[in-house]
């Protein structure tokens, strides 16, 4: 099956290529097939919910390129910031570019100041929507996995807010995990897992 993945992030792309090693599946990016960004991208991500933001961008990607479309939308939610930044969270800061998740990183880090490590619960959480054209009912898939936010970065793997983020069941942040381990029990990891199970069972 050819699919469009609908991110222009660098680090969900290559994640994302990772869960899909060795699939049936002929994965493109919007970059592959020649979609430069337009002004109305701006708007795909103002929803008030991770599926309103994961809908909109697959329905929007599968209208420019005429191919079934998966799009996710995921962000860090930290119990003591009231579930912020939520669906914010690659934007929470306004910094835009290379530098933003540094920012995005800084921003946390002063929110949570002073918080006590018991309070600094949190969690990540992705919702991924297929559709098959652009017109059509979409397929929701939606997971999540727990930790908490530490007062200081550790490792330089991953993306986003991932050298503060402490899994419990790696026992290290998402910086510092191995691609594989990360994979097992990230959001991410396990909402394309989903998803993935759901396109092989609608191919046979």
């Amino acid at each position: 099956m050819k699919l469009l993945v609908a991110t222009r992030s660098p680090g969900k792309a290559h994640e994302i290529r990772e869960l899909f090693a060795g699939l049936p599946f002929d994965l493109a990016f919007p970059r592959d097939r020649f979609l430069e960004r337009l002004p109305d991208e701006a708007d795909l991500e103002i929803g008030a919910s991770y599926v309103e933001n994961a809908v909109a961008k697959a329905r929007y990607f599968a209208t420019r390129a005429g191919l079934p479309t998966v799009a996710d939308d995921s962000g860090i939610e930290v119990d003591a910031l009231g579930g912020a930044p939520g669906t914010r969270s690659a934007r929470w800061s306004g910094a835009e570019g290379p530098g933003a998740d540094a920012a995005n990183n800084r921003l946390l880090l002063e929110k949570l100041a002073g918080v006590p490590e018991a309070q600094r619960t949190a969690r990540y959480r992705c919702v991924v929507a297929f559709l098959s054209v652009p017109s059509g009912v979409p397929e929701i898939v939606e997971a999540t996995c727990e930790g908490f936010v530490l007062p200081e970065p550790r490792g330089d793997g991953g993306f986003g807010y991932d050298p503060l983020f402490y899994s419990t069941e790696l026992q290290m942040t998402f910086g510092e995990a191995p691609p594989g381990a990360k994979h097992r029990v990230s959001h991410r990891g396990r909402a394309f897992r989903a998803l993935i199970e759901v396109l092989l069972r609608r191919s046979t």
